[in-house]
């Protein structure tokens, strides 16, 4: 057994295997802050958000970056801290919580009676490196709770330049982009709630 143990240390050895360093992953945080928050609508209606569905690609946490040929790169050792859509979701229910447009916003599964119901799904969330950017889509509906209605059916797609090279550059640019797309949902939710 331990002359085992030794041939397959020495192997090891001359392989390379044992001196490459310890490569660890990173996790990012996928929070999308609103610059300010209202309070919520007295008397006002609830928003049921539901699961947001992830495109293809997304639902695996490792950092996406769409080579100059089309192809999508997944990192292995840079990687959100949840999966994407999963994060966003929750991002944007606490963004439209703060957006004073609704008594509250409420995850499936709640016991309120929600008046409205936002589907959605994530289709984009990744940097371009060779246009110095990074893309965010979501479609949306929104529909009425008590009697199904659309009120709302939309795709929102966002870009924001990147400020630099590497991990750090591409996930602060791509929650800027979500922040704009967030910010795109809020009006037109609030021309179709309001209106």
């Amino acid at each position: 057994m331990k002359r085992r143990a030794l041939l397959l240390t020495g192997l090891l050895a001359g392989c390379g295997l044992s001196e490459r360093p310890y490569a660890e992953r990173r996790e990012w945080p996928l929070v999308v802050a609103r610059p300010a928050a209202l309070p919520p609508r007295v008397n006002g209606r609830t928003l049921e958000l539901r699961t947001l569905r992830a495109g293809p690609g997304l639902e695996s946490r490792g950092l996406q970056s769409l080579d100059a040929d089309g192809a999508i790169r997944t990192e292995f050792y840079e990687e959100w801290s949840v999966p994407p859509a999963q994060a966003v979701e929750e991002s944007l229910r606490q963004w439209l919580g703060g957006s004073g447009i609704f008594a509250g916003v409420v995850a499936p599964g709640s016991r309120i009676a929600a008046d409205y119901v936002l589907e959605g799904d994530l289709g984009a969330l990744w940097s371009e490196p060779a246009a110095g950017r990074a893309d965010a889509a979501l479609g949306i509906t929104l529909i009425t709770g008590d009697t199904p209605r659309v009120l709302l059916q939309r795709r929102y797609a966002e870009t924001a330049v990147l400020a630099g090279s590497g991990p750090q550059a591409a996930t602060q640019a791509m929650l800027a982009a979500l922040a704009v797309v967030f910010a795109r949902v809020e009006g037109d939710l609030r021309r179709a709630v309001v209106a």
